[in-house]
């Protein structure tokens, strides 16, 4: 039973779990606490013709440069100071991705609807907006007596979602902490399975922090496996822990411009592998020294 309940993998396992075509969630807000671990090892593996559905940052943009990408639903790509990821912007500018773009709340609405098994959900978000013609999406006329038309905001049903968490056991249960939980709940429910990364991975949860019992968000049945990969938001971030590595952000952005070429510093900003990434940033060390984010 116990080996039934043990949700360990390491992050190629998880990756390669994964398969070509596949529409896959990322949780995180733009620079802030992404699985960015378990998308370097996308990147590292011969993954492609993706759809990626995300508040986006340089998980997209990483996944765009390099070719991994079809299609992208999603509400921004940013990395906050710097507003617009550059690397997707190329990718936008070149028409080399089919694009689904919609609001903030619309995306968060899609994901919900996926969550309870909906085809949809209505808004009242986009109407008389061009988000609605450009996305495809339709209109519904309510049955009751107001008539009144509203947005009809498609299921966003995944095939897989990736995290990244502060906590972990074994078993899935989760321990998300800082100030702003994003949507990564609704990523899991959404999913028709959820692979988390965490800084700290124990045994039972309940014996190691049940102080903190309110901050796991989503039952321990969405997840199916679990890395233990500390650091592995880098180079967003984690509260309380660190905050975005913004000179990280600027020369992974300048390289957009000069050399502009993919190829030619993915290996800097990939690594060959996750231990290789993690020396050349100076480890966990520097990881923790940067400094929290002030919004």
């Amino acid at each position: 039973m116990t080996a039934m309940l043990d949700k360990r993998m390491s992050a190629a396992e998880i990756v390669g779990r994964l398969e070509d075509g596949m529409t896959i969630g990322i949780g995180g807000w733009g620079p802030r606490r992404k699985p960015m671990a378990l998308v370097r090892e996308i990147l590292r593996s011969g993954l492609k013709d993706l759809t990626i559905v995300s508040y986006g940052g340089a998980d997209v943009g990483m996944l765009c440069a390099a070719g991994r990408v079809r299609k992208l639903v999603f509400a921004f790509v940013s990395l906050d100071a710097i507003p617009l990821e550059a690397w997707f912007r190329k990718a936008r500018e070149a028409g080399a991705i089919e694009v689904m773009e919609l609001d903030e709340g619309m995306l968060q609405w899609g994901l919900k609807a996926a969550a309870l098994r909906l085809p949809f959900l209505p808004t009242r978000v986009g109407l008389g907006t061009d988000v609605v013609p450009l996305a495809g999406l339709r209109t519904v006329k309510s049955p009751y007596a107001d008539g009144e038309v509203l947005v009809a905001m498609p299921a966003l049903r995944l095939d897989a979602a990736l995290l990244h968490v502060n906590r972990c056991d074994w078993r899935g249960n989760v321990q998300l902490l800082g100030p702003d939980l994003y949507y990564d709940e609704w990523f899991a429910r959404a999913a028709d399975v959820t692979y988390v990364s965490t800084e700290v991975l124990v045994d039972r949860m309940e014996t190691h922090f049940p102080a903190d019992a309110a901050t796991n968000l989503f039952e321990r049945s969405f997840v199916k496996g679990v890395t233990h990969l500390p650091g592995g938001a880098h180079p967003s971030s984690l509260p309380p822990l660190h905050g975005p590595d913004m000179a990280w952000f600027k020369a992974y952005s300048d390289a957009a411009k000069d050399p502009g070429d993919w190829a030619g510093v993915a290996e800097r900003f990939v690594g060959k592998s996750e231990a290789d990434y993690m020396a050349g940033i100076g480890g966990l060390e520097a990881v923790a020294a940067t400094p929290l984010a002030i919004y």
